[in-house]
């Protein structure tokens, strides 16, 4: 049996890792309830140190940032009114950086991401951010029908552990996973943050 390929290298149609000078940053829900709620994640000071590491690249180039913001229950997960909703502390939009709010995972679902990414005229986007398995995964799913070509950084996002029949699926394996089935044929995925500075 021949070593397994990605449709990417089977169809010859994979692309390079994007540039930072030359692509949007794309932040998703890069939210206190990830960082000290309920839905806290694993190594999540580490990530959001590697999703930090991309922000203050981008802003030095003139990269162009886009922030998604989850809006959740009042009361409840990711609560817009409360201090689970806001940006953590040092991942905030500055002035100028456009900022989206969604309601579902896919963060083009009934929001004016498209018309905001087609204003700023690059195709290529570097996602980071969280869940792995749930927004980043469905956003990178959607980019690609709308015709962009995005470039994963593993280190800068992160996923929680989830059950499942009875058993528990650890959050690093999910987040493998969920990585390995985006890099076959959805988005280029380098380690870290670095790689692309």
């Amino acid at each position: 049996m021949s070593d397994p390929k990605t449709l990417f290298q089977l169809t010859g149609r994979g692309y390079a890792p994007a540039t930072l000078s030359k692509a949007t940053l794309l932040i998703i829900d890069a939210q206190e309830e990830y960082r000290s709620g309920v839905l806290q994640l694993p190594d999540v000071d580490a990530t959001c140190a590697q999703i930090g590491t991309l922000l203050h690249a981008a802003r030095n180039l003139g990269t162009p940032v886009v922030h998604v913001r989850h809006l959740g229950i009042p009361g409840g997960l990711l609560d817009p009114q409360g201090p689970r909703g806001h940006f953590i502390a040092g991942l905030e939009p500055q002035a100028g950086e456009l900022v989206i709010e969604k309601r579902l995972p896919n963060a083009f679902a009934g929001t004016a991401l498209h018309d905001g990414l087609q204003q700023l005229g690059h195709l290529d986007l570097i996602v980071c951010g969280f869940m792995t398995h749930s927004s980043i995964s469905t956003t990178v799913r959607a980019a690609k029908d709308y015709g962009y070509r995005c470039t994963l950084v593993d280190s800068a996002c992160a996923t929680r552990d989830l059950p499942y029949a009875g058993e528990l699926i650890d959050a690093r394996q999910l987040h493998r996973i969920e990585m390995a089935a985006l890099a076959d044929n959805y988005a280029i995925v380098v380690p870290q943050a670095q790689a692309l500075i």
